[in-house]
């Protein structure tokens, strides 16, 4: 089994779920007392946000640059960015090792066509949602992208920075999200992408009428495939 380097803690909340998430499924998949080979690199959230909030991607991409460099000097043998969001900054990311970095919209896009389903709404923070870097890299796989309308984006938004990345979730929070999918579903939607980490905190399966890609599971399974861990 191959050392998942993990960049989390953007936030800490769904970087939790990464590294739950791995270590079920090799117990599961391997039974007994076996867990997954994580090296973990927890960077601050308030750091991050305020590059992100202050459009400055440049800084986010050296800052993130840095710790995949330190995860692959510390023995990472494959790297996951447990976060949509700075798949913004995935090239810069890439560029500082050598080794593989599994990009989640690649992963995620290959999850909706497996599933055959055409068209997709993204939930995800306002970055991801608005714009092109990981709506183009899904709609490049031969799937189609619709996203929320302006006011329902912004809820969307605050629901995530102002709830789940400080562990609240909210009863009316889930049905505000439910509405918002229902409705991109009558525009054509088969299917939705939890485009952020935490949305899985909120929304699952029983929640919508639609196919569910939940980033993170799908992100943890494609990285335990390519860590050899069978599935």
């Amino acid at each position: 089994m191959l050392r998942i380097g993990m960049l989390g803690g953007m936030s800490w909340e769904s970087t939790a779920q990464y590294y739950r998430l791995a270590n079920e499924l090799v117990r599961d998949r391997l039974s007994g007392l076996h867990s997954a080979r994580i090296l973990l690199d927890s960077v601050d959230f308030a750091d991050i946000e305020a590059m992100q909030s202050e459009a400055r991607w440049d800084d986010a991409g050296r800052a993130l640059a840095a710790r995949a460099a330190a995860l692959e000097l510390a023995g990472a043998d494959l790297l996951l960015i447990c976060t949509n969001t700075m798949h913004k900054v995935y090239d810069a990311v890439d560029a500082a090792v050598t080794i593989p970095v599994l990009h989640l919209a690649d992963a995620t896009a290959a999850a909706v066509k497996r599933a055959g389903v055409s068209t997709v709404a993204l939930l995800g923070t306002a970055f991801t949602m608005e714009q092109p870097f990981y709506r183009e890299r899904v709609a490049a796989a031969g799937v189609e992208v619709l996203v929320p309308e302006a006011g329902d984006r912004a809820v969307v938004h605050r629901v995530i920075y102002e709830e789940l990345v400080r562990g609240i979730v909210r009863d009316d929070s889930r049905e505000a999200l439910r509405g918002i999918i229902s409705s991109l579903a009558a525009a054509g939607a088969q299917g939705v992408i939890l485009g952020c980490t935490e949305l899985e905190l909120l929304v699952g399966p029983d929640d919508v009428d639609v196919a569910v890609f939940p980033t993170t599971r799908i992100h943890v399974e494609e990285a335990l495939a390519a860590a050899g861990v069978p599935g």
